[in-house]
């Protein structure tokens, strides 16, 4: 797993000017509803925007710098794709091609599963399964940009001729055969 150094971490904490503990909680529940969760931005009120413009940051009023907020907010696709690439890199060891699945799955039950409940389904075929060992990025890239966009959750959509990662072809035959055997086709729910 990636390391911050300390001149990264007071850097970044600088522009941030984030200066205690609750105030970082703050900023990443924040950034959690907006990218993760998918909730509306925060409103700006007309003194701070005001302020923020001519000093080119934050006013005081607001508990840290949300210059960067608002910039993930007018562009939030953008953003949330920026925040998934770190991830794999960050979780990849270093001259590694592939991170483990173990960590795949997590970081996909916290970046994908609010967004997309049908990953809580995919994050419970892969143990089952057990023939996979990792994520390369082709499986990381696919999983979000292709998949959980593209693909309706009753998988309707879902064309196996299509140039679909096994693992993918896998995971959509498992879930047809679970429906097949009783079990209505629907979505784990989310958590």
């Amino acid at each position: 797993m990636g390391k911050f150094t300390r001149a990264e971490w007071l850097h970044g904490m600088g522009l941030l000017e984030i200066s205690s503990l609750p105030v970082l909680a703050q900023a990443l529940r924040e950034l959690d509803d907006l990218l993760i969760r998918d909730k509306q931005a925060l409103a700006r009120s007309a003194s701070t925007s005001s302020q923020a413009k001519k000093r080119g940051s934050a006013s005081t009023k607001e508990p840290y710098n949300r210059t960067r907020y608002r910039e993930y907010a007018s562009d939030r696709k953008t953003a949330f794709a920026d925040l998934y690439q770190f991830c794999f890199t960050l979780a990849k060891p270093p001259q590694a091609r592939n991170i483990d699945l173990e960590t795949a799955m997590a970081l996909w039950s916290v970046l994908l599963a609010p967004r997309y409940p049908i990953i809580n389904d995919l994050i419970a075929f892969l143990p089952e399964k057990g023939t996979y060992k990792g994520a390369n990025k082709d499986i990381w890239n696919m999983v979000v940009h292709e998949f959980c966009r593209a693909v309706d959750p009753s998988l309707s959509n879902y064309e196996a001729d299509g140039a679909w990662p096994t693992l993918l072809d896998d995971f959509v035959a498992w879930m047809k055969s679970k429906a097949h055997d009783g079990a209505e086709l629907v979505p784990a729910k989310e958590e």
